[in-house]
C-alpha cells in the first residue's frame, strides 16, 4: 500500500478484490404464466380527424345541409300560428263572425293551408322559418314543387271539418313531430307522403 490510499496492485475495475464469478450459467428456462388482472386494451395508433363527428352532422340534408331541428321547427310553426292567428281574427271580426268557432276555424285551417304553400313555393321558407333560419326543400334537394307543398301541409285543412277537426289536426301533429324527431335526416310522415321534402338549415 502506497501512501494516499492508492494501491497499484488492486484492479480499478474489482476494487474490493472479489473473485470473479465461476461455470458458465445457463439462460433461464421455463413458461412464465401471463400477468393476472384486468389491464386496459392498448391505445390504438392515431388515425387523423380530429374528434368524432356530432350526430347532427352524420346526416346531412340535400345538398350537405343540415336538416332543421324538431325545436327550431317547432318555433318557427308557432311564429306563423300567431301571424296566421291574427290575420283569421281579423277577418272574422270583420266578417261578423268571431264568435263561431266554424267560421274561426275555416279561416285558420284554409289561411295556413294557403299561407304555407305560397311561401314555400315562392319563397322556399314560411316567415317563420326565414326567422330562424330554415327552409323547405324538395326531394333531392331541389326546389320544392306545388303539388308536394299541398301534400306536405294537407293535414293543416283538417280544421276545417266541424267538431272534430281541431283534435285530428292535434292528432297530426304529435304524429308528425314523433316522425321527426325519430327520423335521421328530420323528415316527418308528411315529408314522407310529398316524396321526400325536407326542412333544412341555411
Amino acid at each position: 500500500m502506497t501512501s494516499g490510499g492508492f494501491d497499484p496492485g488492486k484492479d480499478p475495475q474489482n476494487p474490493g478484490g472479489y473473485p470473479p464469478p465461476q461455470g458458465n450459467y445457463p439462460p433461464p428456462q421455463g413458461n412464465y404464466p401471463p400477468p393476472q388482472g384486468n389491464y386496459p386494451p392498448p391505445q390504438q395508433p392515431y388515425q387523423g380527424g380530429g374528434y368524432p363527428t356530432p350526430p347532427q352532422f352524420q346526416n346531412p340534408g340535400p345538398g350537405g345541409a343540415r336538416p332543421g331541428t324538431l325545436g327550431r321547427r317547432f318555433g318557427a310553426r308557432l311564429i306563423d300560428g300567431i301571424i296566421v292567428g291574427i290575420v283569421a281574427a281579423v277577418l272574422s271580426f270583420l266578417t261578423g263572425n268571431e264568435n263561431s268557432i266554424l267560421v274561426t276555424g275555416l279561416f285558420s285551417g284554409l289561411l295556413l293551408f294557403v299561407y304555407f304553400v305560397a311561401m314555400e313555393v315562392t319563397q322556399g321558407a314560411t316567415l317563420g322559418k326565414k326567422f330562424l333560419g330554415l327552409s323547405v326543400r324538395g326531394p333531392g334537394g331541389g326546389t320544392i314543387t306545388l303539388q308536394q307543398s299541398a301534400i306536405r301541409n294537407a293535414f293543416m285543412l283538417l280544421t276545417i271539418i266541424p267538431f272534430l277537426g281541431g283534435l285530428l289536426a292535434f292528432i297530426a301533429y304529435i304524429v308528425i313531430a314523433v316522425t321527426i324527431n325519430s327520423s335521421p335526416t328530420k323528415q316527418g310522415k308528411h315529408d314522407e307522403f310529398a316524396g321526400g321534402t325536407q326542412v333544412v338549415e341555411t
